[in-house]
């Protein structure tokens, strides 16, 4: 069984800096509500986000976040939103046991990564926010370090 707090590329540097940026320090950035954890993970110049809005057909896709700004927004507004909600489990755990990050594609200074959410969160209701869909993240070696340019998100998972 995987250990969901385990980064699972130990000896791969690339792999391994991804990941860690992907995993532990985005998901501790939103519980903390605090984008200065996460805004030097990004590459300003060119981002580009899709909100694939749970949809398998391309045609329903949106481009929601044409700057980084625009993402900045909407995160912090997902997170301050998080934070108001009141849960029967740690959060913290029920997010690092629904996300799956294992397969990055890297070409050269280019990185397609793969992050998926399958699970959820109870809360303290006893009702159970569900977390079902995954990223395709595009990073690239900037300025000496893995940064996000780009993703397609908010996709179904599984797709079809």
């Amino acid at each position: 069984m995987r250990d969901p707090f385990q980064n699972p590329f130990p000896s791969d540097s690339a792999r391994h800096a991804i990941w860690e940026m992907l995993v532990p320090r985005d998901i501790d950035a939103f519980l903390a509500a605090d984008w200065s954890m996460v805004e030097h993970d990004f590459v300003e110049d060119g981002f580009i986000g899709i909100d694939g809005r749970k949809e398998t057909n391309p045609d329903k896709w949106r481009l929601a976040f044409p700057t980084l700004e625009a993402y900045r927004d909407e995160w912090l507004r997902q997170a301050e939103d998080f934070a108001k909600q009141s849960f029967a489990e740690d959060a913290r755990t029920a997010i690092f046991t629904t996300t799956t990050l294992e397969d990055i594609e890297i070409e050269g200074d280019t990185a397609l990564v793969r992050k998926k959410f399958n699970g959820g969160i109870t809360k303290a209701d006893g009702t159970r926010d569900v977390l079902q869909w995954q990223t395709l993240y595009y990073c690239r070696l900037h300025e000496g370090r893995w940064k996000i340019s780009g993703f397609t998100g908010y996709l179904p998972n599984p797709m079809g």
